[in-house]
């Protein structure tokens, strides 16, 4: 630094406030300072800033192997809203989402001294690993269907995990809400994995929905989250000519489900109307387009972000907070009202 207060001709304290981005310094002169900081090919000492601050100015991010679209994209909002806020992102990855990896993962992250962590959690025992963290370390989960109580570490068995997650219910309500406007008897529903949480609130969106508009309440078929369940799945509902509407746990099984209709000679959406969830970049180019719930994951990785930003600055302090980020419809060529009576 004092190399560059030399070359530009001005102070210590100069070069520094331009360094943190200090508002009172004259453009010029911040020009000035980052010219000589280019031609020294000056790089700021990040090691050293640690020890003075006791602060890295790095947050830890846990995710999973995976090709998911909703973690994968996860992922890139907490990545890109941390790197936004000028922060380094240290990411650790667990090949399955149990107990013991996932806490190793956090035991890492704490190893290299984050100042937080924010962990893609779509199953309960992501949460509860992240319990087991280091006092005092920060820590949000992003995904899965709400917080939990806390029997370690974060807070009290009565006091919620800080979480971040797409109100997965909710979205499931208008896309079942949107079918049954548009005039069918009822709406089936090929599910996701039983076992993840967000696959059960979408079920419990679409079955609350159902019952509020008095409708029949058909068994809901379940598979993974990608086109070959869904195919499966789409098979079985394309065999029963009463079925008019389908509302997909995500975009990937709406893929499998589209080719099993083509395949019996059902068209869509003359014959049965689909609606998917996550609305993936490629969805508008489902033939036909699909009709499919939105989720915002650039917003819930500035969420993310803030939240766990107001929990480094209060440690033990700020409120644990379950913060709820509202998903929209978007309508496509997939759904319309139907052609004939179920």
């Amino acid at each position: 630094m004092r190399d560059v207060a030399k070359l530009a001709g001005v102070s210590h304290q100069t070069v520094s406030r331009v360094i943190n981005e200090h508002p009172n310094v004259r453009a010029e002169t911040r020009e000035r300072v980052l010219a000589a900081m280019r031609s020294l090919n000056y790089r700021r000492n990040l090691a050293a800033r640690t020890l003075a601050t006791r602060e890295s100015h790095t947050l830890g991010i846990i995710g999973f192997e995976t090709t998911l679209f909703g973690p994968e994209s996860m992922l890139y909002g907490i990545e890109s809203a941390a790197r936004a806020a000028g922060y380094l992102v240290s990411v650790a990855t667990v090949r399955d989402l149990e107990h013991r990896p996932v806490l190793e993962a956090v035991d890492r992250l704490a190893q290299h001294d984050v100042d937080g962590i924010i962990a893609i959690a779509p199953k309960s025992s992501v949460i509860t690993a992240l319990t087991h963290a280091p006092g005092g370390l920060a820590c949000v989960a992003v995904g899965g269907a709400g917080p939990i109580a806390s029997p370690h570490g974060g807070g009290t068995p009565d006091e919620p995990f800080p979480t971040v997650r797409v109100d997965n219910a909710a979205g499931a309500r208008l896309a079942t809400r949107h079918l049954l406007d548009l005039g069918h008897a009822t709406v089936h529903h090929a599910a996701g994995p039983p076992d993840w949480p967000e696959s059960q609130a979408r079920v419990e969106g679409w079955r609350e929905t159902l019952y509020a508009a008095g409708a029949v309440v058909p068994p809901v078929t379940s598979g993974w989250w990608d086109a070959a369940a869904g195919y499966e799945q789409g098979r079985r509902l394309a065999a029963d000519h009463s079925v008019t509407a389908v509302f997909c746990s995500n975009d990937r099984i709406a893929l499998g489900v589209l080719r099993a209709l083509q395949e019996a000679g059902r068209r869509v959406p003359e014959d049965v109307s689909v609606v998917g969830f996550d609305d993936m970049p490629d969805s508008g180019f489902f033939l036909p387009p699909l009709t499919t719930v939105h989720q915002d994951f650039a917003e819930l990785g500035r969420r993310a972000l803030a939240l766990l930003l107001r929990h480094m600055g209060r440690p033990g302090d700020a409120p644990p907070e379950d913060v709820v980020v509202a998903p929209s419809l978007v309508p496509r060529a997939s759904s319309a009202p139907p052609t004939r009576l179920s």
